[in-house]
C-alpha cells in the first residue's frame, strides 16, 4: 500500500506539472490588469523579480474575454483562418494517405520498399530542411501568401503514411486472397475491407494532424505574408503588459477545440496507436 500510495502521488506531481502551464494560462485570464501587473508583471518585458500567481483570482472578472470575444475582429478571422487550412489538410492527406499507405502496405511492386525508405528519412527531415524547396516551388505555382501555401505542401505530409502503412500490414493477407477468389476487384478490396478495417487508425491519423497544424507556426511565418491569412497560431507573436489579460484568454479560447477534439477522440487515438504495431 505504501508502494501504491508514493506512485499514486508521484503520477499527481508530474500531472501538476503538465497542467501547471494550463492551470496558470486559466487563473491568468479572469484577473484584472491590476492584478496581473502584480502577478506576472516579473515575466513580462522589464519585469524583475518573481511571479507571483494566486490559486484562485482575487478579483475575478469576465473583462478579458468580452474584449476578446466581442471587440476583436482579427481573432475571428485567424480563427476561421485555422479552421479551413487544417479542414483542408486534414482531407487532403485522407485523400492521399491512405491509398499510398495501403499501396505500401498490400501492393507488390519492385521498388516499393525503396520508396518507402525515402518516406521515413523525408519524415525525419525537419521544416528548416525541406523549406527553400517547397518556397521555390509555390513561388513558382504562385500560391505564396494564400491558404494553399500552407495546406498543399501539408497535405503530402509523410507521418500519416507511415502510420497507416504500419496498420494496413496487419490487416490478414488470406482475407484478401479470399477477397480476389470471390472476384472482389482491387479498389473493392480497398473500399470495402481496406477502410473498415483500417477505421481507427484512420482516425488516430486525424486526430494527430490536427493536434500538429492547429498550433503550426513555422509554415504559417514563411509562408503567409499578409496577416488576414494568419491561423490563429500566430494571434499572439508580441505580448505586452497592455494586451497580457487578453492573450491568456485567447490562449486558453485556441486550447479549447483540441481539447475537446482529445476528450472525444482520445479512445480512437490510443486504439490506432498501438495497433500500429500489431502483426497480421
Amino acid at each position: 500500500m505504501i508502494r501504491k500510495m508514493i506512485s499514486r502521488l508521484g503520477l499527481l506531481f508530474l500531472i501538476a506539472i503538465m497542467l501547471g502551464p494550463v492551470i496558470v494560462v486559466v487563473i491568468g485570464s479572469f484577473m484584472n490588469g491590476g492584478e496581473l501587473r502584480l502577478s506576472f508583471g516579473a515575466v513580462l518585458p522589464d519585469g524583475t523579480g518573481y511571479a507571483n500567481i494566486p490559486l484562485i483570482p482575487y478579483y475575478f472578472t469576465f473583462s478579458n474575454y468580452g474584449k476578446l470575444l466581442f471587440q476583436t475582429v482579427e481573432f475571428y478571422r485567424m480563427f476561421w483562418n485555422s479552421v479551413f487550412q487544417v479542414a483542408g489538410i486534414v482531407l487532403g492527406q485522407m485523400l492521399t494517405g491512405i491509398p499510398a499507405a495501403w499501396s505500401f502496405a498490400k501492393w507488390k511492386a519492385r521498388w516499393k520498399n525503396v520508396l518507402f525508405g525515402l518516406y521515413i528519412v523525408l519524415m525525419m527531415a525537419p521544416f528548416q530542411v525541406l523549406m527553400v524547396p517547397e518556397y521555390l516551388t509555390l513561388y513558382r505555382l504562385k500560391l505564396i501568401d494564400t491558404h494553399y501555401a500552407v495546406i498543399l505542401p501539408a497535405v503530402f505530409a509523410t507521418l500519416p503514411v507511415f502510420i497507416l502503412t504500419r496498420f494496413f500490414r496487419a490487416v490478414p493477407d488470406e482475407l484478401l486472397e479470399a477477397a480476389r477468389l470471390d472476384g472482389a476487384s482491387e479498389f473493392y478490396i480497398f473500399r470495402k475491407i481496406g477502410i473498415p478495417l483500417g477505421k481507427s487508425g484512420i482516425g488516430a491519423v486525424v486526430i494527430l494532424s490536427v493536434f500538429e497544424y492547429w498550433s503550426a507556426i513555422e509554415a504559417p511565418l514563411a509562408f503567409l505574408q499578409q496577416r488576414t491569412h494568419w491561423p490563429v497560431s500566430l494571434y499572439l507573436p508580441n505580448i505586452s503588459e497592455q494586451n497580457a489579460g487578453a492573450a491568456l484568454a485567447a490562449s486558453f479560447v485556441i486550447l479549447i477545440p483540441t481539447l475537446l477534439l482529445f476528450l472525444a477522440g482520445h479512445d480512437v487515438m490510443e486504439e490506432g496507436i498501438a495497433n500500429t504495431g500489431r502483426k497480421g
